[in-house]
């Protein structure tokens, strides 16, 4: 458990296991295939051998992470739908009608929906921070407790009316640009709303300025931001492999990036979000989301799709037959 935001600066935490790298490697060499034809399946399944620290790494439990959370800055006119639509999305998660309730289904993941004090919004950025450090710090640690410890994945989405707004004043802030390089239409934002976004990010952003990222998360983020962080934190701990969602998911654990980029080592992004500042942010970390498919949803779905892939890396890794055992060559 965190006490202060300025200790996620100094954690010892894991590194992939270089043995089991070279091993997974070695037999990629030998599988009934020319080298590297399977292209980025081959080294999803290197990753996956090397954070689990085994040479045939597998998937038995898959867990996604759907944090979600009320945003004061919605007072500013941001979103064209109401606040109660999160508590009524939680509602229908829990009664299994969301797009990320068929998808966990889909690719074999338990899913798990975390609402984060939905009736407390965070306060209005543009007016002071969103979270006070204590606030942000509990957060964080409840992303970290939702972690099963025993998963061998872990995958990461969100939900929350007023986030799109969030995730543009995160990426503003802690990669720089101009406003409206991160603004996009969220939930259905036409142009007078997103000029009024970028408008309100540039107010934001001006406001928290000179704070280091770690800080910036509790001025500008959300509870559901924090908690992925803190989710990402606790997988790490624990040698877990992380699959981020789109572009709200990848924005929340931009001030880990920017605090420490090695902190999101063990973590893939499963999507290219149609809103447009995911590109800038998926750059900026030097990561590529394994599919673009035009989806701008969120609540992880992104990530669950990627898990079929992950999945489908593992089963060649595993499954394929040698040349020597094939009698090739």
């Amino acid at each position: 458990m965190f006490a202060v935001l300025d200790e996620i600066r100094s954690l010892d935490l894991p590194s992939p296991d270089a043995s089991a790298i070279e091993a997974a490697r070695a037999r990629q060499a030998t599988l009934t295939k020319p080298p590297g034809s399977l292209g980025r399946l081959e080294d999803l399944a290197v990753f996956m051998a090397g954070w689990q620290a085994r040479p045939r790494p597998r998937i038995a439990r898959a867990q996604a992470l759907v944090f979600v959370g009320n945003h004061g800055i919605c007072a500013q006119g941001v979103n064209p739908f109401p606040q109660a639509v999160t508590g009524l999305m939680v509602q229908n998660f829990a009664a299994g009608g969301a797009a990320i309730n068929q998808l966990c289904k889909l690719a074999d993941a338990t899913l798990e929906v975390v609402a984060l004090e939905l009736e407390r919004p965070t306060a209005d950025f543009t007016q002071a921070p969103a979270m006070s450090e204590a606030e942000c710090v509990q957060a964080l640690n409840s992303g970290a407790a939702a972690v099963d410890r025993d998963a061998d994945v872990v995958i990461l989405g969100e939900m929350g009316i007023g986030n799109s707004t969030v995730s543009a004043a995160l990426g503003h802030a802690i990669c720089g640009g101009a406003p409206a390089d991160w603004v996009g239409r969220g939930t259905g934002s036409d142009a007078e709303g997103m000029a009024r976004k970028a408008a309100v990010v540039a107010c934001g952003v001006s406001l928290h300025a000179g704070l280091g990222p770690l800080q910036l998360l509790a001025a500008l983020g959300g509870r559901e931001q924090a908690a992925i962080c803190g989710a990402v934190l606790a997988a790490r701990a624990s040698r877990i492999p992380v699959m981020l969602d789109g572009y709200i998911s990848t924005a929340a654990v931009a001030p880990l990036h920017g605090a420490r980029p090695a902190l999101l080592d063990h973590c893939l992004i499963g999507h290219q979000s149609a809103e447009p500042g995911h590109a800038r942010l998926c750059a900026a970390m030097g990561k590529v989301p394994l599919l673009a498919l035009g989806m701008a949803l969120g609540e992880g779905t992104g990530a669950a799709l990627a898990l079929m892939i992950l999945r489908a890396a593992l089963a060649c890794h595993e499954g394929m037959a040698t040349f020597a055992e094939a009698g090739i060559g």
